[in-house]
């Protein structure tokens, strides 16, 4: 007998999801994924100045802020073909790779590691094995008996009180939880570390963007940040040096811990590489760029089609048409109406925003999202997609530690586990730390290309962007922690006369397109096992392993400027 079962909203997310499932047999026969707030940031954008719309567009979010600022500045660049200096890459880089690190790791202890962390089965743990387990895998120096049985006494305290705090709320003793009491302690206390560790990305974002969330240093042409080897009031060599001390102790977590956990984790559930395989087209976009005209990047980009990586086809620079023309959204399921009908698909440059509340209709319109397509198929994106792509294309930093993830899983799983397996809920987790890795090594390289241009004497960072007359069209990507991220822009007499945003959780969570093909959340979903209907931990699972946004997806607005939420300290 089948059973619906209404998840809403998903937690440990950027709230307003809503996914609902129909389960037959203990396994999920179909599902629906559901944006409940209305996106208007674009409508806001039209008519102002194009060199105004990434300090409004990064305000879509408080979690992915930078990314925003970043792709916008880009669009409105590509519009006027404005070469930016090779300075001001170096730093709009370092900012995206330190915020794409910290999400990593936040995603993955602090938003989606309780999923598979039974943290009450810790307290039985003999915190002694459990630090000679880790310190097997790794030579972390927070492995040690004394740090662990401290962790253990702490989570204790929690537990004395009958609240367990930042732990409140989780499905401990679910049957699907399968680790042992030692491995739970050593995530648990690798989990409050990373609480530690996280702001130290933070703060690489906050001295070279000016502050975060919400950095304040981007411009069209570049970045405000001057730079100089002495003077106190910019960009100088000494903060530059404090900076490269915070790459290396996050490279240091992210190689000894963080890619270790996932990994050993992964070992443990070996049967989830079986479930969440869905959507296996997949879609990157090349990023890092190393030149002022985005011609050459650090990490490869392209689109994988049915799962196979000889059928890789590249995306190879910004304004790409292979990518500008593959793009288009549609709305048959959405909640909006396009002039033309609601059965057509619109490229982003001619994209509509015009709302058309139905309530949640199961065969018609039940979601604010809108469903984004390549070349007519929906894609998944993410870190997945990005890594196999860039294993793809040969990229070798990928290589080097996909390969060393996958031997470290067959190890302790006891049998071999092969690139196959990433596509899957438990692979996307491994992919994300692979990607994390390679992205805390170009981070550190960025550095040094900066440092390399000023010791040449060039200390450029900006460059003045000249609006013309008449019409001018462009498109900002940015491979964003939860995937290819895209800003549309129409700009008329230098002014915005359309702009729309396809962001990666539209891309993941979108309702079912002009064709009724599934997004990747409702097709990664479908054949999950689902052991108890009242605790559906097995849905959280796949739904969370794609780190969901959705605010950046879907936004609320009030045309009165009335408040629209009021939080009352109690």
């Amino acid at each position: 007998m089948s059973k619906r079962i209404t998840i809403d909203p998903i937690t440990r997310v950027e709230g307003h999801l809503r996914v609902d499932v129909e389960v037959d047999g203990g396994r999920v026969k179909k599902a629906w994924a559901s944006g409940q707030m209305w996106r208007g940031v674009e409508n806001i954008l039209i008519g102002r100045d194009p060199r105004d719309a990434w300090a409004i567009t990064q305000r879509i979010c408080g979690v992915c802020t930078t990314v925003h600022a970043i792709v916008s500045v880009r669009a409105v660049e590509n519009a006027l073909q404005l070469e930016i200096p090779v300075n001001a890459q170096y730093i709009r880089n370092m900012i995206i790779l330190a915020h794409a690190v910290h999400d990593h790791i936040v995603h993955f202890y602090h938003l989606s590691a309780l999923d598979w962390v039974d943290v009450v089965s810790a307290l039985k743990a003999d915190p002694d094995k459990a630090a000679e387990l880790a310190q097997s895998l790794s030579n972390w120096n927070g492995n040690s008996k004394a740090e662990f049985r401290k962790v253990q006494e702490r989570l204790k305290g929690f537990v004395g009180t009958g609240q367990l705090g930042i732990f409140t709320n989780g499905y401990w003793g679910h049957p699907a939880m399968k680790l042992t009491p030692e491995v739970n302690l050593l995530a648990v206390a690798h989990y409050l570390q990373a609480l530690d560790i996280q702001r130290y990305a933070s703060k690489i974002v906050a001295v070279l963007g000016a502050k975060s969330p919400h950095i304040q240093n981007v411009a069209v042409g570049g970045v405000a940040n001057p730079l100089a080897l002495d003077a106190q009031s910019v960009l100088t060599l000494e903060r530059l040096m404090a900076i490269r001390e915070w790459m290396l102790k996050l490279d240091d977590f992210v190689k000894n811990v963080y890619l270790i956990d996932v990994a050993a984790i992964g070992a443990f559930y070996a049967d989830w590489t079986k479930y969440g395989r869905g959507i296996t087209d997949y879609l990157s976009a090349p990023d890092i760029p190393l030149d002022g005209k985005g011609t050459q990047f650090a990490m490869p980009g392209g689109h994988i089609a049915d799962g196979k990586l000889d059928s890789h086809k590249p995306i190879q620079s910004f304004g790409d048409p292979y990518f500008t023309a593959g793009v288009s959204e549609a709305i048959k399921h959405s909640w909006y109406d396009y002039k033309a009908g609601n059965d057509v698909s619109l490229h982003p440059h001619k994209g509509e925003t015009t709302p058309n509340y139905t309530d949640f209709q199961d065969d018609g319109k039940y979601s604010w999202l809108k469903s984004p397509t390549f070349y007519g198929k929906p894609m998944q994106v993410g870190p997945l997609a990005r890594v196999l792509n860039s294993l793809a294309a040969g990229h070798e930093p990928t290589k080097k530690y996909a390969t060393a993830a996958l031997e470290l899983v067959s190890s302790i799983a006891g049998a071999p586990v092969g690139v196959d397996a990433l596509h899957s809920t438990i692979g996307r987790h491994a992919a994300r730390a692979v990607d994390c890795a390679v992205q805390v090594d170009e981070l550190l390289r960025q550095w040094d290309l900066l440092i390399a241009n000023m010791d040449k004497g060039d200390f450029t960072t900006f460059n003045k962007p000249v609006f013309p007359k008449g019409e001018q069209m462009g498109v900002g990507f940015h491979e964003a922690p939860r995937g290819v991220l895209s800003h549309w822009i129409v700009i008329d007499s230098g002014k915005i006369a359309n702009y729309q945003c396809v962001v990666p959780t539209t891309w993941n969570a979108a309702p079912r397109n002009e064709n009724d093909q599934p997004g990747a959340y409702e097709a990664c979903l479908v054949d999950n096992p689902v052991a108890d209907p009242e605790k559906p931990l097995e849905v959280l699972r796949t739904v969370h392993s794609f780190d969901p946004c959705l605010a950046c997806a879907v936004h609320v607005v009030d045309e009165e400027r009335r408040p629209v939420v009021t939080v009352k300290a109690v």
